[in-house]
Formats: C-alpha cells, sequence, structure tokens
C-alpha cells in the first residue's frame, strides 16, 4: 500500500470514531492536528525522530505524548498517536492530518482552495474575494492566497478539484495557438 492510502484508512478510522461523539470531538480531534501538523512543518529535527530507524516506537511515542499532554490532547488522540508509533507510522502522521482535515472539511460543509495573483493583495481585497465566492458557491470557503509574478496578471483560482485560470499567462498563450492555427 501507498503512504497515500495508508494516510487516508488512519484518517478515516479515526473519522469514524469521532462522528459516533459528535462534531465537537471532531473539531477537537482536527485542532490536534493542526497543532502537530504545524510542530512538524516548524521543526526538522521532530520529523526526523519520527522517520529514525534506530528509535524505537516507545521512545517516539514518549516525545510525541509529552506534546500531546502540552496540547491538552483527548485520551483517543493519544491512543490513536500510540497506535501510530507501535505501527511504526508516525513518518505519515502529516499525511494523516491532511486527509483527516479533508474529511472534516466535507462534513462541515468547508471548501478549500487557492488564489494565485502576480502581486499580493490586501487584507481587504482577499476578504472581499473570500466573501464573493462563498456567496456564488453557496458554502463556507477557505482560501490560501499565493503570489507568483510569473502568470502576469490576472489570477489562477483553485476550488477543491476545479482549477479556473485567467491569468495573463494563459490568455497569452491561448492567442498564440489561435495565430498559430491561422484562425
Amino acid at each position: 500500500m501507498t503512504g497515500d492510502i495508508v494516510a487516508r484508512r488512519y484518517a478515516q478510522a479515526l473519522f469514524s470514531i469521532g462522528q459516533e461523539k459528535g462534531i465537537k470531538e471532531l473539531d477537537s480531534y482536527g485542532a490536534t492536528f493542526d497543532a502537530l501538523g504545524e510542530m512538524l512543518g516548524q521543526s526538522k529535527d521532530l520529523e526526523l525522530l519520527f522517520r529514525a530507524p534506530v528509535i524505537t516506537p516507545k521512545e517516539k511515542f514518549a516525545v510525541l505524548s509529552l506534546i500531546l499532554d502540552n496540547l491538552k490532547a483527548s485520551p483517543v488522540m493519544k491512543d490513536f498517536c500510540r497506535l501510530l508509533a507501535e505501527k511504526t507510522r508516525l513518518p505519515l502522521l502529516g499525511d494523516i492530518a491532511a486527509a483527516y482535515g479533508k474529511l472534516l472539511d466535507g462534513a462541515k460543509g468547508v471548501v478549500r482552495g487557492k488564489v494565485v495573483t502576480a502581486v499580493p493583495l490586501t487584507q481587504k481585497r482577499r476578504g472581499d474575494v473570500t466573501k464573493m465566492l462563498a456567496q456564488k458557491a453557496d458554502k463556507q470557503i477557505k482560501l490560501g492566497f499565493e503570489v507568483d509574478p510569473g502568470i502576469l496578471g490576472g489570477a489562477i483560482l483553485q476550488l477543491g478539484d476545479t482549477v479556473m485560470d485567467a491569468s495573463l499567462k494563459a490568455q497569452l498563450s491561448a492567442l498564440i495557438d489561435t495565430i498559430k492555427r491561422g484562425e
């Protein structure tokens, strides 16, 4: 099995447990995953520790247990992380967290996406874009914003699996193709 499939299965298992207890419990697990993901992103040493074959699963969980205690994680999350340590799945923690986040978003009706622009947008403009898209989609939208001067102008919007490329670079490329075909 590939890591992505394994991560989705573990995330689905935890999500199923949380569903029995309600949305508040699901949110609690999500918050713990968010905090763990942020720590893994900031500390390469922690990620290396989870991947190190010379460190026993028990030692890895001891470190993770201290972190979970500091985060005031639920007993179910602690047991889940203990299982990950025992099954040597801690290197997949970030992937499991991402898969869980998608399940949680689906349950809450949240659509995640990103907007890529050639220049940075102001906070007000970001809020306006998010609000407008939420109204059009009739869903709660969470957007990430990126800057890529290579698109020259316009924007690229990705919502879920849908990508809309209204960048100047894409429009110029289409125009060049049209000219080459002689239309």
